[in-house]
């Protein structure tokens, strides 16, 4: 009955994939290092923005709030500025809350 049984021999290992140097974890970490980096400095230059525009707000500056407000700043102080919404209506709030200074005239064509 040895005839219909074969011999099993081991097989040689099968080479190894060469997945080069894109496979490499090396590759991987480099990738996400220089995209951290990029994300951060962005992000580090619109705040830099956002703190100089605020520390520019001035009296009569169109602007917008975070909620979405228009209106004409009346006055400024360290931390709050004063913002008329319509005429005779005046609101405070803080200087953190002001996303954008609108152009001159942008009320009026509203």
């Amino acid at each position: 009955m040895d005839f219909l049984i074969s011999n099993a021999y081991a097989q040689a290992a099968a080479p190894a994939d060469n997945i080069g140097l894109l496979g490499s974890p090396i590759v991987f970490i480099i990738v996400m290092a220089a995209m951290m980096f990029f994300m951060f400095r962005s992000q580090s230059k619109r705040q830099k923005e956002l703190k100089s525009m605020i520390a520019a707000l001035a009296k009569g500056d169109e602007v917008v709030t975070n909620g979405g407000i228009v209106g004409k700043i009346t006055k400024v102080t360290d931390a709050y500025v004063g913002v008329e919404i319509a005429e005779g209506t005046e609101i405070t709030i803080q200087k953190a809350a002001v996303t954008t200074i609108l152009p001159k005239g942008t009320i009026k064509s509203l």
